[in-house]
């Protein structure tokens, strides 16, 4: 058999599948009679990975991995109803893989694949569910956080009553209103993304672990931020020195919101608060509603930013990160302002 060593490389996808199917197999003939790659892939025009590839899925799959396949989309697409693509798509806004006992905790393709395939009996590739998923207004983001223990309830009444309560006596008695919150900072982060709602973000748990400080924080709707890093364990003692310094040096009264954690609730501080009631005063949000907190946002924010230059090297390094990723948002009150302009907690922005 005679090749054209001369033959030019050419893009193969300009030949029609029939063409390239031929080249394929009269490639791999030649690696078979004792060519080598190299000198096959100048015979007819290809890259030397290309003949590789071939060469591989040949003895992988045997000639039928050579044959050309069909173009276009999949004969799967289609398949799923009106009503079943109505009933998909709620379940992906309303529920996560783990409350449906699937074995993912994100959202992905193949996760979507398999709720199909469980309710419908529909086997769909990824490449159909994610051309489903973008025709019905879904995109992968990153989710908050949410616990299934919430009562919306409780939290519409947060939104209704209470908060528009507490607001009002602020304006009343002068005071200056904090949303206050912890968080414990390591060195690692695993990241990821979940398939959501374009616009509606959605929730997942996330854990880390390794080097690792922690901090408390509070804010305000003008960009003011007081913060404490620490090394040891959050308890009362740590709030209460917290509060000591959040109130000092502060000409009007605070109003401090945060969540319903043990140590913010221990005896002593209720007792410490009383004692200075004129200076400070302590209100709780929902149970388990962290994204009903703007300063969850700042947590965020620190997080997403705080190893993008550099790694800690020990605990001492951390906390010195932390205390500058803090700082720098500190001397940018518009950043913290900004938080409040986020749709879950416009409620209480300025």
């Amino acid at each position: 058999m005679y090749y054209n060593k001369r033959m030019k490389k050419k893009d193969s996808r300009s030949l029609s599948t029939q063409a390239q199917e031929a080249i394929r197999i009269k490639a791999i003939q030649a690696v078979l009679a004792g060519s080598k790659q190299t000198e096959v892939a100048e015979m007819f025009g290809v890259t030397r990975q290309a003949v590789g590839k071939w060469y591989k899925k040949y003895k992988e799959e045997g000639i039928k991995s050579l044959k050309a396949k069909k173009q276009g989309k999949p004969k799967s697409e289609g398949k799923l109803k009106p009503w079943q693509c109505a009933q998909i798509a709620k379940i992906v806004i309303d529920r996560n893989p783990e409350q449906l006992k699937l074995p993912f905790s994100l959202w992905t393709r193949e996760a979507v694949a398999k709720l199909i395939k469980d309710n419908f009996g529909i086997a769909l590739s990824r490449w159909t569910v994610g051309r489903y998923l973008k025709k019905w207004g879904f995109t992968p983001q990153k989710p908050l956080k949410k616990a299934y223990e919430q009562n919306p309830k409780a939290v519409d009444k947060w939104l209704k009553e209470d908060y528009p309560t507490i607001k009002d006596r602020a304006r009343k008695d002068k005071a200056t209103i904090y949303w206050g919150d912890e968080m414990g900072l390591q060195s690692n982060h695993i990241r990821g993304r979940t398939y959501g709602k374009k616009g509606q973000t959605p929730v997942i748990t996330t854990t880390a672990q390794r080097l690792k400080c922690n901090v408390i924080s509070a804010i305000t709707n003008h960009g003011k931020l007081s913060f404490k890093v620490f090394k040891d364990k959050f308890d009362y003692k740590i709030f209460i020195d917290f509060l000591k310094r959040l109130i000092k040096n502060q000409k009007h009264k605070i109003f401090l919101i945060i969540d319903n954690y043990s140590s913010h609730k221990q005896e002593e501080v209720k007792k410490w608060v009383e004692a200075n009631k004129d200076k400070i005063e302590l209100f709780f949000l929902p149970t388990y509603s962290p994204e009903l907190n703007p300063n969850e946002l700042t947590n965020q924010v620190v997080k997403a930013n705080i190893f993008k230059k550099e790694r800690p090297k020990d605990n001492n390094h951390l906390i010195l990160l932390a205390r500058k990723s803090f700082c720098s948002l500190q001397h940018t009150p518009n950043k913290v302002v900004n938080f409040f302009k986020k749709p879950c907690v416009a409620y209480a922005k300025a």
